[in-house]
């Protein structure tokens, strides 16, 4: 008895929003892992205990500059779904590479594993850049574009 199938799955094309916010989604995960992973490293519980990360001290100040990095990739997600095309477009190409410059400044001098992270997190950005540059244009003679149609 033959168990394979004469049909084909069908390939649904998946739209630019959808896939600049899972990118989005990604990236945030890959910031929480790092975190986490970070408490892993002899001595880090402790020194955050001791109210320092990194050489920096974690104030009010720190953690509310922290928070507003954090919520501006995680707004994206959401926003990146019901913007405007030409505002999402550039609202998304101008985040993810200000998020790439802060993600290589953070980066130095990190372990191996923190390195490895901010790379796949630097290059779900540069997708994110690449979708949103290449962004699909309709026609504008098209019944929904900004061009007059034969009536």
């Amino acid at each position: 008895m033959s168990t394979t199938s004469s049909s084909t799955l069908k390939d649904v094309r998946v739209g630019v929003r959808p896939k600049i916010s899972a990118l989005w989604i990604a990236m945030l995960l890959l910031f929480a892992y790092g975190d986490i992973f970070g408490f892993f490293k002899p001595g880090q519980i402790e020194e955050v205990m001791s109210g320092e990360i990194s050489g920096i001290e974690i104030t009010q100040g720190f953690l509310f500059a922290i928070s507003v990095y954090i919520a501006i990739a995680s707004v994206m997600i959401f926003l990146t779904l019901v913007l405007r095309p030409a505002m999402a477009r550039w609202t998304n190409i101008v985040l993810a590479i200000l998020y790439v410059v802060s993600i290589l400044a953070a980066a130095i001098g990190e372990d191996a594993y923190y390195l490895f992270l901010s790379a796949v997190e630097i290059a779900m950005l540069l997708l994110i850049v690449w979708y949103a540059w290449t962004w699909p244009r309709r026609p504008l003679d098209s019944p929904h574009g900004l061009g007059n149609t034969p009536g």
